[in-house]
Formats: structure tokens, C-alpha cells, sequence
């Protein structure tokens, strides 16, 4: 039976369509997902995809914690669904307790767009099996509240924990503490990262690189091998 791979959509995100692109392309099934729905279609593992949901109205994903779609997400992630937050993704993962920590504005106040280096910290969870630790790769980012912060008891405790899952390298580009561009749950089961994974999976868009693309095929063979 074909892994089936839902992608929510929020009022404002952006790209679905590419999250959807991103699944297909690995060998998955795209389920389309609408935030006011509860019901997740019996899919394996669910996406939260980029974009401003909400026009970011009052903090970044504050909004979108609370749609129907997301009382079940919680529900099923805790109960070990695979659910990757990309971007305002990683907002609403927060806001929604899945993730510890918070996204403020990026620390040189404006919006950011490139190609950014990350080094992949934890390639155990089930959005990174297909990774080496140490390894490094290059996917878009573009966002402008992109600054992840913790106090310094979560941080220490993400760290001891294996829990940072990529850091970014040649620069911080928003002020994340220590570097910081992915956690991981406990469990992990739930990966949050601001990076676009989902625009470098083909050679003709993105960087011109594929290395988004094992993003989608860790949960694959994660969900087969299960």
C-alpha cells in the first residue's frame, strides 16, 4: 500500500503545492488537507507547510494553533503520527506546544531570502533517517520570523537531548540561539525547521541541488519499515 502524505492548508500558506510537489516526487501520496476539516483522510504522516498563515496576525502560527485541523494533529502526533512543520510550520508547532520555544522576529528586522547552508545535527528521527549526522546541506529559506528562541533550560535540555536537528552554518541568518534552524521532539516524531526542505528536491528549482528531498523519503521508509 503507497504511504499516503497529507499537507494542511492554511488561509495564507504558500507552499502547499510545493510540500505536495516535495511528496509525490519521493514516492509518496499527496493528500490535500483543509485547515477547518478535523478529519486527516487516514494519512500516514502530515506536513504544516510555509506561507503566513493568517497574515501572521497577532504572532506568527497563533492563529492557525487553533483551527479544527490542528486539535487532531495534536491529537495524532502525540500518539506518534509523523508531522513536519517547515517554516510557519515550525510557527504553528510551537504555538500548538507539539515543539518547545518560540519564533520572533528575525533579529536585523526584515524579511530574508536565500540559499542557506545547514548542518544536519540528529539524522535519527523520521524526517531525517535518510541523512548522516555531521552532513551538511543547502536548501532556500525565506522568512522573517525566522529567530528561534528558548530559555537557556530548553536549550540545554534540546541539546543533552540530540534534540537540535539542524544548525545553521556560514552565518546566521535571523538570530536563532545557538544557531538553531531545527528541533525535534522527544520522540521524534515531530521535526520543525525553518529552511524549505520542500524547494530542493529537483535540479530545475530551488538550489539546483535535490537536498530537501530526503526529508520525504526518511518518513517513507520510516512508515514501510514501522
Amino acid at each position: 500500500m503507497t504511504t499516503r502524505i497529507g499537507v494542511v492548508t492554511f488561509p495564507g500558506t504558500l507552499d502547499d503545492r510545493d510540500s505536495l510537489r516535495a511528496v509525490r516526487l519521493a514516492g509518496a501520496e499527496p493528500v490535500s488537507l483543509w485547515h477547518r476539516d478535523k478529519d486527516l483522510k487516514q494519512v500516514d504522516a502530515v506536513v504544516l507547510a510555509g506561507g503566513f498563515s493568517y497574515g501572521d496576525y497577532l504572532r506568527a502560527g497563533a492563529i492557525s494553533r487553533f483551527s479544527p485541523v490542528m486539535e487532531t494533529v495534536i491529537d495524532q502526533a502525540r500518539a506518534g503520527l509523523p508531522v513536519l512543520g517547515i517554516c510557519n510550520g515550525f510557527q504553528i508547532l510551537t504555538e500548538s506546544h507539539l515543539l518547545p520555544g518560540a519564533m520572533l522576529r528575525n533579529n536585523h528586522l526584515h524579511f530574508i531570502c536565500r540559499d542557506q547552508k545547514l548542518r544536519v545535527e540528529n539524522a535519527e528521527t523520521a524526517w531525517t533517517a535518510d541523512y548522516e549526522t555531521g552532513q551538511e546541506i543547502s536548501v532556500p529559506l525565506k522568512n522573517i520570523d525566522g529567530r528561534y528562541v528558548a530559555d537557556e533550560r530548553v536549550l540545554d535540555e534540546l541539546e543533552a537531548e540530540g534534540r537540535v536537528a539542524f544548525r545553521y552554518l556560514d552565518g546566521n541568518p535571523n538570530g536563532s540561539l545557538r544557531d538553531i534552524a531545527g528541533i525535534t521532539n522527544a520522540e521524534g516524531n515531530v521535526v520543525g525547521l525553518m529552511p524549505h526542505p520542500e524547494h530542493a528536491v529537483e535540479p530545475l528549482i530551488g538550489t539546483g541541488r535535490t537536498d530537501g528531498l530526503a526529508f520525504f523519503t526518511s518518513v517513507i521508509k520510516k512508515l514501510v519499515t514501522a
